[in-house]
Order: structure tokens, then C-alpha cells, then sequence
């Protein structure tokens, strides 16, 4: 992985970054239904299980457009990664916590999901909040609360105010009108993000939902 330093001086979005990281520190969240009506089929299909389709999905989106991949370097340098890594929740059965795994991505699905199954079969009975030594420094954070809808989440972390990554947290499917609609949070920071950005990740996961049977099969 490569990270790209940004000149602030020519940046286009200098001013906006100021104003959201400085005087008036801004994140914001916004959560659109996706509609996985051909993607369950198609899963099911294929043998697939949702979640890891989930998160191949998105962390394809946010690899897609920089304003999700801009952060910080570990020397504190402001760029951009020149591609992102997931780091997932999974559920622990038996007492209810949860863990953190991280896994390498690549655009190839069937790839991507022999490389999350051998993750999730090494590290499925590890407990703590992250399991998976050497996390890079290119994650970021996804997770799905398949027990409950919701119309809004947010997730608040109180001291980070310069963490610029993009946080995804999916919720419980539900039928509408004869589809299923997907319930996903984006979260993300103002100072690199906008609404137009944010509207850009739904419409590429719709996308990808809709051309499921290109990726899958």
C-alpha cells in the first residue's frame, strides 16, 4: 500500500478542511435503504452469505474515490491511501461481545471470500476487541446490527476529532413493496467529505447491488 502526501496549499478543498477540522469541527452521518432484492437471490444461488458480500462491497466503494481513502499517515501527514483494508465486527454467540478482524482485500470476490473464511475459521473463537495482530494502517472500520432496522445511527467518538475515515455500519434487511431494503449508515468527516460524496457512496453500492451477478458468478 501507498499513501500520497496532500499539499494543503493546492488543495481544492484547503478551506473546507480548515473550517470542518478547525473552527467548527463537523462530522456528519446519513443512512440510505439499498435495495438487495437480486444480490439475496443471487447469494443464496451461489452459496454466499451476506456479511462478507457486504463488506466486499463497500470497502470496493470506498477504494473507489479518494475522499474516503484520506487520512493520515502514522507520521501524522495528510494524504491519501491508495487503497483501504477492512477491519469488520463479528459476533461472539455465547456471551454476546464482539471482536474486531481485518482482511486483506482485493477486487476479485471469490478471492476476497477465501481470504475472509480463512480469517473468520482461525479467529471465529477469539475473544477481545481486535483478535488479528499487525493491523495496517490502512483499515477502516465496518460492522452490520442484523437484530434491529433503523432509519438513523451514529456513532460518536468523543476525542478523535480528526479521524477522517469513512465509518459503515449496516443494519437488519426488511421487505417494502415486494424488495428488500438494506438499511446502511455512512459516517464520515466534513473536512474531506461532503453531501455529494456521501450521496456517491450509496449510489455506487446500489450499483454494485444491482450488477451483483458480474462479481458473483
Amino acid at each position: 500500500m501507498k499513501f500520497h502526501i496532500i499539499n494543503i496549499e493546492q488543495w481544492t478543498r484547503k478551506p473546507y478542511y480548515e473550517h470542518y477540522l478547525g473552527s467548527n469541527k463537523c462530522t456528519f452521518s446519513i443512512t440510505v435503504d439499498i435495495d438487495i432484492t437480486r444480490l439475496l437471490y443471487s447469494l443464496k444461488s451461489n452459496g454466499f452469505k451476506l456479511y462478507p458480500a457486504f463488506i466486499y462491497m463497500v470497502t470496493r466503494v470506498v477504494n473507489d474515490r479518494v475522499e474516503f481513502k484520506t487520512s493520515y499517515s502514522p507520521e501524522g501527514q495528510l494524504g491519501y491511501w491508495d487503497r483501504m483494508t477492512p477491519s469488520y465486527t463479528f459476533f461472539h454467540n455465547d456471551d454476546h461481545t464482539f471482536s474486531c478482524l481485518w482482511t486483506e482485500f482485493t477486487n476479485d470476490f471469490h478471492r476476497f471470500h477465501d481470504l475472509y473464511e480463512q480469517d473468520m475459521e482461525h479467529y471465529r473463537d477469539a475473544k477481545g476487541i481486535f483478535v488479528k495482530e499487525n493491523p495496517p494502517p490502512n483499515t477502516f472500520p465496518i460492522s452490520m446490527i442484523p437484530w434491529a432496522g433503523f432509519s438513523g445511527f451514529n456513532l460518536n467518538i468523543i476525542n478523535e476529532v480528526d479521524y477522517l475515515l469513512p465509518i459503515i455500519t449496516g443494519g437488519k434487511y426488511f421487505e417494502q413493496g415486494g424488495r428488500m431494503l438494506l438499511p446502511i449508515s455512512l459516517q464520515v468527516h466534513h473536512a474531506v467529505c461532503d453531501g455529494y460524496h456521501a450521496s456517491m457512496f450509496f449510489q455506487d453500492l446500489q450499483n454494485l447491488a444491482d450488477s451483483c451477478e458480474g462479481w458473483l458468478t
